[in-house]
Order: C-alpha cells, then sequence, then structure tokens
C-alpha cells in the first residue's frame, strides 16, 4: 500500500465515493465522521494523509484541520480541504478559509479523480522530504551536534514569471500589500539565469507563458538547476484543466492556483510555500553542517581522522586509474606536553591552532590537511612525487619554527617558538609505498600511514624539527 488515508466526512456516500476511488489506487483508506474527535483518531492511526469535509469556513472539518496544525506531532501531516459552499458562501471565501486553517490544499466537490490523486501523490512526496531531512537531523542531534541559534528571518525572495509582463506586474500588485517579501518580475530567460537577479525561494509561474504548457518546461528547467533545485514552484493555471493540473503536480509543483488571479488566495498560499521553504532550509542546513561536525576537528577547524582515511582511500584509487603518485605526511608538534605543562591548556590550544593554520596556508588546494592525535596531524597530497613532498615537508618545518606563536592573554603572556617534525611516505600509480628493498605488494593504506609514522619517529630520534623519508625508516 502506497499510503494509510483518513477521509472525514458527515454524508456517508461521499465518504463510500471517495475510498472506493482512493482504494482502486492502493490507498488503505480509513472513513469517519467528523463527530469523532479527529485528532484523537489521527493520534490513534497515524494516516499519511487526511481529508476534511467544509461547506462554511466555521465548519467542523475546519476547526480540525486548525486543531491538527496547532498539535506538534501531528502537524506535518498532509490535509486536503474539500467541499461545497454552503448556501451565501462564496468558493474563494471558503478556499481561502481552508488554507488559512493551514490545508495544504482545497478541492471543490464534486472532486475530479486524476487531480486528486495527483495531489495525493505530490503532498505524500514533500512529507516524505520532510520526514528524511528530520530524520537525519534528529540523527545529528542524537550525536550531539548543536541546535543552530535562531537567526533574522529574511523577506523571501518571490519571482512572478507570466505570459506578459504587465500580468506579471497585475500579481505583483496585488501582492504589495499583503506579503513582507521581495517580489521580482521576470521573464523566461532571467529566470534561468543564476546571477539576475538574486536567487529566488518561491516562483510563480504561468503555466502556457509563449505556448500552452511551456511554463512547465520552465518549472522543469528550474528544478534541474543546482541553484533553483530547492526552491518552490507555484503554477498559474489559465482555467480549470484537471489534466494539466495533474501533470503540473507531478512533474514538481508546490500548488496551484487559477486565474484570474485572486491576491488574497494567492498571498495565503505563498505565505505556506515560504514557511515550508524555511522550514526545509533550515533542516538541509543542520544536516549539512551536522555531516560537517561529524568529520571536522572542533578546535582546529580540519578534517578528522574518519575523514582523511576515507579521503586516503579514494585518494589511492585515482592513483591507481591515474598511474601517478601520492603523498602522505605525518607531522607531530615537538615537546608539545611542555607546552601544556608549563603555559597552561588555553595555551596549548593556540598553538595547536597557529600550526593548523601555518600548514593549510601553505600547502596546494588539493592537499588534505586532517589533525588524527593530540598534537599529530596527516597531510595528503595527489599527484606528488617524492622529492616534491620531501620538499613542501620541509618548507612546512622552516615555516612553522619561523615566528614565535604568541600566547593567549596579555602582552606579558609572551611568545613561544614551536616546531614539528615529519615522517614522509609515498605511494606509486600501482598503490604501492615506495619503500627500501624494492617491495612490489600492494600494501594497505594503514600500512602507508605507518610507514609514515615510523619515518616520524626517525625525526624525533635525530633532533626533531626534521624530516625523514618513509624508505629512510624502513
Amino acid at each position: 500500500m502506497p499510503g494509510k488515508v483518513l477521509i472525514v466526512d458527515d454524508v456517508p456516500t461521499n465518504r463510500v465515493a471517495l475510498k472506493v476511488k482512493l482504494a482502486a489506487a492502493c490507498y488503505d483508506v480509513v472513513a469517519s465522521s467528523t463527530g469523532q474527535d479527529i485528532v484523537s483518531l489521527v493520534r490513534t492511526i497515524r494516516p499519511r494523509l487526511v481529508m476534511l469535509d467544509a461547506d462554511r469556513p466555521g465548519a467542523p472539518g475546519l476547526a480540525a484541520c486548525r486543531a491538527l496544525r496547532a498539535d506538534e506531532e501531528l502537524s506535518g501531516i498532509p490535509i486536503i480541504a474539500s467541499g461545497a459552499p454552503a448556501e451565501g458562501v462564496a468558493r474563494a471565501e471558503l478556499m481561502r478559509a481552508a488554507l488559512e486553517t493551514g490545508a495544504d490544499a482545497f478541492l471543490p466537490k464534486p472532486i475530479e479523480e486524476t487531480q486528486l490523486l495527483a495531489r495525493i501523490r505530490n503532498l505524500m512526496r514533500m512529507r516524505e522530504v520532510s520526514e528524511e531531512l528530520r530524520l537525519r537531523d534528529t540523527t545529528s542531534r542524537a550525536l550531539g551536534f548543536a541546535e543552530e541559534a535562531e537567526e533574522f528571518a529574511r523577506p523571501a525572495r518571490i519571482a512572478l514569471v507570466a505570459r506578459d509582463i504587465a500580468t506579471a506586474q497585475s500579481w505583483r500588485d496585488a501582492l504589495a500589500s499583503l506579503l513582507p517579501h521581495r517580489i521580482s518580475v521576470l521573464d523566461r530567460h532571467s529566470a534561468l539565469n543564476e546571477t539576475t537577479p538574486a536567487l529566488q525561494d518561491i516562483y510563480v509561474i504561468a503555466a502556457d507563458l509563449r505556448h500552452e504548457g511551456d511554463g512547465l518546461h520552465l518549472m522543469s528547467e528550474l528544478r534541474s538547476r543546482r541553484w533553483s533545485r530547492h526552491a518552490a514552484a507555484l503554477v498559474v493555471l489559465s482555467g480549470p484543466d484537471p489534466a494539466l493540473a495533474a501533470m503540473a503536480l507531478d512533474l514538481g509543483a508546490a500548488d496551484l492556483i487559477e486565474a484570474p488571479v485572486d491576491g488574497r488566495e494567492l498571498a495565503v498560499r505563498l505565505t505556506t510555500l515560504v514557511a515550508r521553504k524555511r522550514e526545509h532550509d533550515r533542516l538541509r542546513r543542520r544536516v549539512r553542517d551536522g555531516l560537517k561536525l561529524a568529520v571536522t576537528d572542533s578546535l582546529t577547524g580540519l578534517y578528522n581522522r574518519r575523514y582523511a582515511l576515507s579521503h586516503l582511500a579514494r585518494l589511492s584509487d585515482r592513483a591507481r586509474e591515474t598511474g601517478k603518485c601520492f603523498a602522505v605526511m605525518v607531522l607531530d608538534l615537538d615537546r608539545f606536553k611542555l607546552v601544556n605543562d608549563r603555559h597552561g591548556h588555553a595555551a596549548g590550544d593556540m598553538v595547536l591552532r597557529a600550526v593548523a593554520r601555518r600548514i593549510s596556508d601553505n600547502l596546494r588546494n588539493v592537499d588534505m590537511v586532517a589533525r588524527i592525535g593530540g598534537e599529530e596531524f596527516l597531510v595528503a597530497m595527489p599527484d606528488t612525487t617524492e622529492e616534491e613532498a620531501r620538499a613542501a615537508a620541509h618548507r612546512l618545518c622552516r615555516l612553522i619554527d619561523a615566528e614565535p606563536i604568541a600566547l593567549p592573554g596579555s602582552a606579558a603572556a609572551g611568545r613561544i617558538r614551536q616546531t614539528v617534525s615529519i615522517g614522509v611516505a609515498v605511494g606509486d600509480g600501482a598503490g604501492r609505498t615506495l619503500v627500501s628493498g624494492g617491495e612490489e605488494s600492494n600494501l594497505a593504506l594503514e600500512a602507508m600511514i605507518d610507514k609514515a609514522d615510523k619515518a616520524l619517529l626517525l625525526s624525533k630520534a635525530q633532533g626533531r624539527n626534521t624530516v625523514t623519508l618513509g624508505r629512510d625508516a624502513a
């Protein structure tokens, strides 16, 4: 089954008709009347989507919608409101009331089956995206990554793309007093240009631009571009067209509205899309930052051992493909324990950060630097010969020793000179380590790092602040 759907409607024949349509599409359907406690029912059966009946702004179905949106645990469930306006109630008024209470969509009765099923598919896909992002976010927090601080919500950027500039400007004029966001009028060419104007959060696109349906092609183009793939698209239909509406939703439209555009309805729909976009952006940032924290050393900002080993494995694979050499350096701060003992751990942290910065600033962009132990660093250098690695290592020794490092606190705290010892191992294009004796067997990356470690120990034994090659430590 693709998902469980709860239908809430006081008219039994409506419930039966909807149940038949959805069951034919393999949905697991539960039907209920509005007389029940909808929040408790939803909490019990855990539907993937809820359909509520409403014939007037104060209908019980809309009250249930408002209650579901107010419940933190259930607020993410997609809701479709449907109904035929009661006497004296305009359809536009009922639609706005449904959207303002939190419904994701309003479908007038009788419900057109093609558009209904497309709406359900669309809303369930969006829910899956939200749940996946929240799951990753929960994992990051479970691993101890801090929650990001609340930031000022900038005005959203909304682009209007209509058949002609005059129509788009009329939409902008209708929204001017209703939304606090930055609204731009664009043509198709400008919408596809990533630099003019600023990148957009929401695109409002007419389904028909120069030709019938070509607005959907524009939406697909935007969804394929790296810089606009996460922007939401609201498609403006020329009139009732269930087939085109279903196509737009299946191609990724976040919402639909029919022309002539009512400014208040468009404002409500855009407010919902902006809130959803901000939530998804926030979750993506937290997932991205969580992944970064998982592979980053918090003190120095360098990669950690976990990332370094994974990166070296990829580097070795590429070396085998290209036939080029790559190098590994292992660096250790000389007599670092004395820094902590004499000046305190704050001074030790300052020295570690300063050394990390000097290493990073004096290598190529393609070189990877990681902190793999307390005062131990590792550098991975692609496309690097033994002589190039030796020269780079000697340069790092000189640069780190050249300038004393200021200690934290007042000027009276002074400055200390820090040196490093370095061991170097080089792998050839066949994935072998260049060691004495001309070993021909393929060695694991751990063995290569071990070779660099042994060279590092020899550098220490030879008086520190020096470089030793792995072949010399064999």
